[in-house]
């Protein structure tokens, strides 16, 4: 289905869009405050350099597909669908300069005022989360005298479009994102990527505004890792590009979404140790790597986090399900839950544990060893079933994943909190259980 867009910016993103879109069959005005940029896209010119952008501009013009204006009532008034393409640049302190947002949105906002029929506006600009909610759609409200929602939709549709690639980005995206709280304009910004073939994900609109930036911190640091991994690899004679050569051909764990849910602290026998292992040598060859430092500080943080979330529940007897740092096994080397439950133990809390892959008749080797050598008053507080927890505790840990802890619901008491670190009942539990996961 073909509509009619506005795009309001004609730099990178909006030079792009505007010309792809035309492309897909869309009637496409660009709007842009720079009259040499309008001039430039009448003129069949692209406003940037790109392979192929020149040729796709010309002949979308040529066709008759698409324009460019100043006049931001007549571009409104012609469509009915505006992306807002605007730069958001950063101030010296890191936070983000929306005035070019916030501005656009106050003139789409004015220019709908008296436009019949529904408008669809779509911040496709790159915002922190609770922009849209908390600037773009006062904006539009205090200008447009209308209602988001009701009289006009507002959509987040973040791009993923590199420089040097960004034709082929927009033809084939790992997924198309749409950001929106309300099923009709979610399914009219889906609807313009109708041809584009990849996964339509339409959440809402805060997620899809967060989306944007968890892809971009992870670039950045995926950057800094392999920098570092490669000053280690030049001070210690070794070919850095083969390391990360083989480091990608694995699919099942560096490459994937393993190791990617939020939650609570890495732990065993071999992350912390190897973490520990490779500063150790970056600093024996004088190479900093601050990224892999922070890494282990990082950790540390989110054991403290969960310690947090135990003091806020106000109670002082704790129920821990889940001792070992992953379920199924009985290895409590550098478990997560071993460090939190020495602090809950520093700080006077009274606890009772179970885990039903723990046991300190069956421990042997290392594990046992690092138990009688670290903790070895653990023994004294592991109970022998859940039930035995659960009626001794005036809270309750979910210390690890096995299935048997997601039975619980309908067997605590009144007014026992649930502080969830892995997300074994999603996001919420039933109405009237108090439950807080350490990272939703």
């Amino acid at each position: 289905m073909t509509t009619t867009i506005s795009v309001f910016g004609l730099g990178y993103v909006g030079c792009v869009s505007a010309a792809c879109f035309a492309k897909e069959g869309h009637s496409v005005i660009g709007v842009d405050v720079n009259p040499a940029k309008v001039d430039m896209i009448n003129a069949g010119k692209a406003t940037i350099v790109e392979v192929g952008i020149g040729e796709l501009v010309a002949e979308m013009v040529e066709g008759g597909r698409l324009e460019a204006t100043t006049d931001i009532a007549y571009a409104v008034r012609e469509t009915a669908v505006s992306l807002v393409c605007v730069g958001t640049p950063s101030r010296p302190n890191g936070s983000l300069d929306l005035s070019y947002v916030e501005r656009v949105a106050e003139q789409i906002g004015a220019a709908i005022k008296d436009k019949p029929g529904r408008h669809t506006v779509v911040i496709r600009s790159t915002v922190l989360p609770g922009t849209i909610h908390e600037l773009v759609i006062p904006a539009l409200e205090r200008t447009s005298g209308k209602q988001a929602g009701r009289d006009f939709g507002v959509c987040g549709n973040p791009e993923f479009l590199r420089e040097g690639t960004s034709i082929k980005d927009f033809y084939d995206p790992p997924f198309t994102l749409v950001g929106a709280d309300d099923e009709a304009t979610g399914h009219t910004v889906a609807e313009l990527y109708a041809g584009i073939e990849a996964p339509v994900h339409v959440v809402p609109v805060r997620t899809a505004e967060m989306v944007k930036y968890a892809c971009n911190c992870f670039h950045g640091l995926k950057v800094a890792f392999a920098n570092e991994i490669g000053n280690i690899c030049k001070a210690s004679g070794v070919d850095s590009h083969e390391v990360m050569r083989i480091f990608c051909e694995d699919r099942k764990l560096n490459i994937s979404p393993y190791y990617l849910r939020p939650g609570f602290a890495f732990g065993g026998s071999c992350l912390p140790k190897d973490l520990r292992a490779t500063v150790y040598k970056a600093r024996s060859v004088d190479v900093p790597v601050p990224v892999l430092e922070a890494t282990l500080e990082s950790n540390r943080k989110q054991i403290e986090k969960a310690f947090g979330l135990v003091q806020a529940t106000g109670r002082k007897q704790i129920g821990v399900l889940g001792l070992s740092f992953k379920a199924g096994t009985d290895d409590l080397r550098e478990s997560p839950m071993v460090t939190l439950i020495e602090m809950l133990i520093g700080k006077g809390y009274q606890l009772a544990i179970y885990d039903p892959y723990v046991s300190s008749s069956q421990l042997i080797g290392a594990n046992r060893e690092y138990i009688e050598r670290e903790i070895p008053h653990i023994w004294e507080l592991m109970r022998g079933s859940i039930g035995e927890v659960l009626n001794s505790s005036e809270a309750v840990i979910i210390g690890n994943s096995a299935s048997e802890f997601r039975e619980i619901e309908g067997h605590l008491k009144p007014d026992q909190p649930v502080v969830d670190l892995v997300r074994a009942f999603g996001s919420r539990m039933s109405d009237g259980v108090q439950y807080q996961g350490i990272a939703w």
